[in-house]
């Protein structure tokens, strides 16, 4: 069985589960931000484990689950929890949920994770759209043959694309305006992707910030890569959970990780609340 294959049979299996639901908008929540999904009704649960090919989570607030229904009255698709390269998987297990997401016809995503603040202004709790990103993963999920059968939209798929505009500009801008209208400031920075499972070192933290990074990570930007390849319009939103290495003077811990992003969960999901149902209303528009 090929990829491809793969991804079409966990795709057809969920789509049986949803029966006649058919988001255009998904949502990947990362540590610690997974009661986000509570706000849609309607749900339907699919553990990864029932699905064919899935990867598992292993890692402590990463549900893993699938939860499908509706935002604000829009269909919706989350994904509550993901995988990681850490783990153990391979760079097409990471992405493998991200190409099901597209084969079952999202148009938009919105990616969610928990960083470490690089920029000293960030404290932990405040959220952050992502403007670019610098992956430092020392992989790339396209790495292969090319599949141009993944292609949501005609000009995607291709071998080698266009990644100027890897985060909407246009998608931000209503990440904003829902923040706002949340009584919530949102920064705008770029996140520097690295594997993990170690936190990084002051060193590190000092180069990357020489790079131009202002957020730091182990998720997101594989997910990226491959959502640009299919044609799927992305947003990223950081949860700062915790200041780098070498900006306190207290050790780095998951379980920092995990309790901020639970302090921050409410927050996000008003904003994200509004945010499906305004990218639903764009991309129907643009249909």
């Amino acid at each position: 069985m090929t990829y491809f294959d793969a991804v079409s049979e966990a795709a057809k299996y969920l789509q049986d589960k949803l029966g006649p639901l058919t988001p255009k908008v998904g949502v990947v929540l990362g540590s610690g931000l997974g009661a986000v999904a509570s706000s849609v009704t309607e749900a339907v649960y699919v553990s990864y484990r029932e699905i064919p090919h899935f990867p598992q989570s292993t890692v402590e607030g990463h549900t893993g689950r699938v939860v499908a229904g509706r935002m604000g009255g829009t269909p919706v698709i989350v994904l509550q929890g993901r995988v990681h390269f850490y783990e153990g998987y391979t760079p097409a297990q990471v992405t493998f949920p991200m190409r099901v997401l597209g084969a079952l016809g999202i148009e938009a995503v919105i990616l969610t994770n928990a960083a470490g603040g690089i920029d000293e202004s960030y404290e932990p709790g405040q959220l952050v759209a992502l403007s670019d990103h610098i992956n430092m993963m020392g992989w790339n999920p396209l790495v292969g043959p090319n599949e141009p059968r993944f292609a949501q939209k005609k000009d995607a798929g291709l071998r080698f694309f266009d990644m100027t505009e890897a985060y909407s500009q246009r998608l931000r801008a209503l990440a904003k305006q829902a923040a706002h209208d949340e009584g919530i400031t949102i920064g705008e920075g770029v996140y520097i992707a690295v594997s993990g499972p170690s936190f990084e070192t002051p060193a590190e933290i000092r180069a990357f910030r020489s790079m131009g990074a202002n957020l730091v990570g182990m998720s997101t930007v594989p997910e990226t890569i491959v959502a640009r390849h299919m044609g799927i319009e992305v947003l990223g939103i950081s949860c700062v959970t915790n200041k780098a290495a070498g900006l306190n003077c207290r050790p780095l811990s998951h379980e920092e990780v995990f309790e901020t992003g639970r302090l921050v969960e409410r927050r996000l999901s008003g904003v994200v609340e509004k945010l499906v149902v305004w990218m639903a209303t764009m991309v129907e528009a643009e249909s």
